[in-house]
């Protein structure tokens, strides 16, 4: 039995789940976008994280085992080897949670399709078809990329999350989220879910790739998160420059490389850098210096990655007890709402 002071305490704490996808390896995008803010919100007091490795959602994209597999063990120790929080964060396998795809079941019989047509991935599939020249507008949809949103929905409903942190591409899926659970609510009279409300930090920084363009896997632009400090700095200096020669001023607004410098350096750093740049440093040094600052923040962290990645079992038993503490939440909630829908057992 929980004392009423814990009760008190539980109930005051705002949950805030955050999930990742599992097609690909981390980079320093998704480091400074994603990771980071999630980690911190990880560490304070008054929330109760949700984090969950989306491997169900990976398989829309990613049909190749090999590459979900790999990508589920390479996030996993990423976020561990970064300070995630396990005691106070639920981390998790979406797929070691069954629940969530009875839920979706649910969830699939209240949605109207109409809503799922407004889906922004599938009008954009429907789009691309049309741009084509297809006869069939759904020609290459399957049922995953269509019903998404409401494999998302079931992610936030299920452990009733008050804030889900999006990029602005992904506000219409919570809202989507919400349409569902007061539909729901209202067919089978009662307040069984909470409604979310989406979390977009206009803080969060996007970072450029080596290209110019948003850093991402898509442009096959991005520079590896834990890549080695050879690969490291062959990368940076890689990363697209003008032509202003050394002694020449340079501007800090627009400029990857200051970006990138700024996303991880101090105050004091920063307008160090600042000022070098007005001196005219020279691109070679710029690169140097950014070099020299991610290699140092990211030593630590690399090594512990390295090690993880030694160590899967390690990682399992951390999964699993996620898991558990997941099922702790969901089993009992699935089956009031078996009871909700007529489907509880008979005696």
């Amino acid at each position: 039995m929980l004392s009423s002071i814990t009760r008190e305490v539980l109930m005051t704490k705002t949950r805030v789940l955050t999930g990742i996808t599992t097609t690909g390896i981390p980079h320093l995008g998704n480091y400074v976008g994603a990771i980071r803010p999630a980690i911190r919100a990880s560490k304070e007091e008054n929330t109760e994280p949700f984090f969950f490795l989306a491997d169900l959602h990976a398989l829309i994209k990613a049909q190749d085992p090999k590459r979900v597999a790999e990508s589920r063990l390479d996030i996993a120790a990423t976020w561990l080897a970064l300070g995630l929080d396990t005691d106070n964060a639920v981390f998790y396998r979406q797929s070691d949670v069954p629940e969530i795809t009875e839920l979706l079941w649910l969830l699939s019989c209240v949605c109207a399709k109409g809503l799922m047509n407004r889906a922004h991935a599938y009008k954009a599939a429907v789009a691309d078809n049309d741009a084509a020249g297809s006869p069939d507008p759904d020609r290459g949809v399957t049922m995953g990329l269509f019903s998404y949103p409401t494999l998302m929905a079931a992610d936030i409903l299920m452990f009733k999350a008050n804030r889900v942190p999006v990029g602005r591409d992904q506000i219409q899926h919570l809202e989507m989220a919400r349409d569902i659970a007061g539909r729901f609510n209202h067919i089978y009279k009662g307040d069984y879910f909470v409604m979310p409300e989406a979390e977009v930090d206009t803080r969060v920084q996007q970072l450029n790739g080596l290209d110019g363009r948003k850093m991402s896997k898509s442009y096959n632009n991005t520079i590896p998160l834990f890549c080695t400090e050879k690969q490291l700095l062959k990368l940076i200096r890689k990363i697209k420059t003008n032509s202003l020669e050394p002694g020449e001023p340079k501007e800090t607004e627009g400029c990857s490389l200051f970006q990138l410098y700024s996303a991880f350096a101090t105050d004091d750093q920063i307008a160090d850098m600042q000022q070098a740049y007005a001196d005219g440093i020279g691109w070679g040094d710029a690169k140097n210096r950014i070099f020299e600052l991610l290699n140092e923040t990211l030593k630590e962290p690399r090594q512990r990655y390295h090690e993880l990645l030694e160590d899967p079992a390690h990682i399992e038993s951390i999964m699993k007890k996620g898991a558990e503490r997941a099922r702790a939440e969901a089993v009992p909630f699935m089956d009031e709402l078996r009871r909700a829908v007529g489907i509880a057992p008979f005696a």
